[in-house]
């Protein structure tokens, strides 16, 4: 996928020195924009026209590691900076049924819902989530998990209330859940959940 978003090196610079000393430096080894990036950015910005500076994430720091690291970015939205935390709440590829679509486990449910209720009464308390009887299986690797830390960092800092983007699980083991601080997302069903999944997404829709 091409994707060729202009960077800005002014930007990387700043957030090393903002979140001195977690973070060691740029990336020098031309390795390009994940995967994570530019199947979100493609569809929000189509022309590929802002710059973007993507951070790596370093999987083998604790939870709360990633949590304040969120909170410390919160404020380049101040200074117009979007925030996007790419990844899922509950990725279980291993437990995938393609007999499931738009529907989802019982634990997967519990889990999505769970991460809800921490996000919106004590965000900054998100590594607990590693404490969740169901954490395993919703999460039983961490990179597409972290994300959602730094989500919960940034709200911890703004004090806002996270607002459902758009919510479901799929194939059973799969959350798509997603959420938005400074805006306003229309809620469905009244009880602060956002727009469902599309029940036939074009496969160049997905991430899937």
């Amino acid at each position: 996928m091409e994707y060729p978003a202009p960077g800005a090196p002014e930007l990387a610079e700043e957030i090393a020195d903002l979140v001195h000393p977690t973070w060691v430096g740029a990336d020098i080894d031309s390795w390009g924009i994940d995967h994570g990036t530019w199947s979100v950015l493609t569809h929000a910005f189509p022309n590929a026209d802002i710059p973007v500076v993507q951070l790596g994430l370093n999987a083998y720091k604790p939870l709360d590691y990633h949590v304040d690291l969120g909170a410390r970015l919160a404020a380049l939205r101040d200074r117009g900076v979007l925030i996007v935390a790419s990844g899922n709440v509950v990725h279980n590829l291993g437990a995938l049924d393609p007999r499931r679509p738009g529907t989802g486990f019982d634990w997967a449910h519990r889990f999505d819902e769970d991460v809800l209720a921490i996000l919106r009464d004590r965000p900054g308390d998100a590594a607990a989530l590693h404490e969740h009887a169901d954490y395993r299986k919703a999460v039983p690797t961490p990179d597409h998990f972290l994300p959602l830390l730094y989500v919960a960092g940034l709200t911890a800092e703004s004090g806002e209330q996270p607002a459902t983007l758009v919510d479901g699980v799929e194939y059973g083991s799969l959350s798509m859940t997603s959420y938005a601080l400074g805006t306003d997302c229309p809620s469905t069903d009244g009880d602060g959940h956002g727009a469902g999944l599309p029940e036939t997404p074009e496969p160049s829709d997905t991430n899937l």
